[in-house]
């Protein structure tokens, strides 16, 4: 049986990437799936990181003057050498992330589907012709590239979030630096050496368009704090929000905060329990309970509590958790000894709090010693206190009662977070309640689905600490690009707005 290692400097190799790029260096990456080192890259500089915001910033402004149809053909040619390395892609995605195949590959899907999006976006890039209220004059809003558009990746999608950002800036006529997650460089430098056979097909692409830069946070506060990195696209914790969000307004820089999930779902008396059944399932165990929009607090009516519930503990007791790859399990390892640690201690707290946890220990047998491999964990609360608050990366689910659907509802909102929610139910008078503007306060609201499996076509985002920032499809382009409205005067006087009058003695030159 080939290695971890062995097989992703294959794939690695087959992709187009020179062994020199994830080999040699001195940050070592590590497979979740056993543990071991599957490359070892090269850390920018701070100094290279900026040199490479020049480099991006030149490219900006030869690519901006490139028509926006002939910069889709770039996107749709990208799409194209991505169906061509669905397989290896996706596999790479597998091997450093940890993931199942089918969740490997649809990541690369995504990114497919995001070029074709964004394709078609390139010919849609549309302003308004506005009504004006002075005569022969014409008023018009138009958009126009942002500049160069700094996107920070975290490590649970490590190539499907960059394509979001990155598909849609290149057709707005952006440039797009790239600083990765430091545990999923790998899939990176391949994702670049892909962009690059496309860039090659295309012609002239200005050398810059895409630039990459590797390394932790000090590489990641130089694309925060360069003024000239007009937007900021930054996946990744609250925490992490916070401090870029705040670093980017200081120098009025706009950013895209995709931060912290802590996603729920309300079974209601009148939902289909089976259909519920497997979403949650997916919802909550998928991935390892790594996705941003991952099922993280369960709220059922006392009515079929027991009934659902007690199927949900038959099915995460007999959950298959194991090596992805070479085995059939649905759920993979955590990312780090430090996801697993993170895990086990909300757990404690859920504990100390009251709560009864199923599930949640470490199967060792599942993998070597540096791979962390834990059962899903099932935990019934109280009440939403202590752990239930917070986002825990890793998949527990919290599980609580609820009696009146305002009960129901004041759970759901009632965290800092605000990214996803689903309610399960076929009383449509609840369902448009939690659709409504006086129902769920996330960005993302689903009915008898679980809060995960977002689709490109939607603006994919979320309110409070969420971050409320937007991704992908609907009219999330506008982020990328800046506005501007313009006044013609195509007579031969000047009437002023609003009436005004300011009448100047012009010396006798009038004809």
């Amino acid at each position: 049986m080939t290695s971890p290692a062995a097989e992703t400097r294959q794939l690695l190799e087959a992709l187009g990437v020179p062994a020199s790029r994830f080999s040699g260096g001195a940050r070592t990456v590590r497979s979740p799936l056993t543990g071991e080192t599957i490359g070892a890259v090269r850390d920018d500089s701070p100094e290279e990181a900026k040199a490479a915001i020049g480099k991006a910033q030149a490219a900006f402004e030869a690519w901006r003057k490139v028509p926006g149809p002939q910069r889709g053909e770039l996107v749709r040619l990208l799409g194209e050498e991505l169906r061509a390395a669905k397989t290896e892609l996706g596999r790479l995605v597998s091997l450093e992330v940890g993931k199942i195949g089918s969740e490997g590959l649809g990541e690369v899907q995504e990114m497919i589907d995001i070029c074709d999006f964004a394709t078609g976006l390139s010919r849609q890039l549309y302003g308004l012709t506005i009504a004006t209220e002075r005569g022969d004059h014409r008023m018009m809003e138009q958009w126009h590239p942002a500049g160069v558009v700094g996107v920070i990746s975290a490590f649970n999608f490590p190539v499907a979030v960059w394509s979001w950002n990155a598909a849609l800036a290149f057709v707005c006529g952006d440039a797009v630096v790239w600083k990765p997650s430091e545990k999923t460089p790998l899939t990176a430098l391949a994702v670049e050496a892909i962009f690059q056979r496309a860039a090659k097909r295309f012609g002239g692409v200005p050398d810059g368009l895409l630039t990459l830069i590797l390394g932790a946070r000090d590489v990641g506060e130089v694309l925060v704090d360069d003024p000239r990195v007009p937007v900021v696209s930054a996946t990744g914790s609250t925490a992490m929000g916070r401090i870029v969000g705040e670093r980017v307004a200081r120098r009025f820089g706009r950013t895209i905060l995709e931060l912290g999930g802590n996603n729920a779902s309300i079974v209601t008396p009148s939902a289909d329990l089976d259909l519920a059944l497997r979403a949650i399932a997916f919802a909550a165990m998928g991935t390892a309970g790594q996705r941003c929009t991952s099922l993280r607090r369960l709220i059922v009516h006392d009515s079929v509590y027991d009934a659902l519930v007690g199927k949900l503990k038959k099915v995460y007791a007999g959950i298959s958790v194991g090596n992805p790859l070479t085995t059939e399990s649905l759920v993979g390892p955590l990312i780090d000894k430090a996801a697993f640690e993170g895990m086990q201690k909300a757990l404690e707290e859920a504990r100390q709090a009251g709560g009864t946890v199923h599930g949640g220990a470490r199967v060792a047998e599942a993998g070597p010693d540096e791979a962390y491999y834990a059962r899903p964990a099932l935990v019934e609360m109280p009440n939403q206190v202590g752990p239930v608050v917070h986002e825990t990366f890793a998949p527990i689910l919290y599980v609580l009662k609820y009696s009146q659907f305002d009960e129901a509802l004041a759970l759901q909102n009632g965290v800092p977070q605000g990214l996803s929610s689903s309610i399960f139910a076929t009383d449509m008078r609840e369902v448009e309640r939690f659709v409504s503007a006086q129902g769920s306060d996330c960005g993302i609201a689903n009915v008898n689905m679980g809060p995960s499996g977002a689709e490109i076509g939607g603006a994919f985002g979320g309110e409070k600490e969420t971050g409320g920032g937007r991704e992908s499809g609907s009219d999330a382009w506008k982020a990328y690009m800046r506005r501007q409205t313009s006044a013609i005067n195509y007579g031969r006087t000047l009437p002023l707005a609003q009436g005004v009058k300011f009448d100047v003695d012009d010396g006798g030159t009038s004809p």
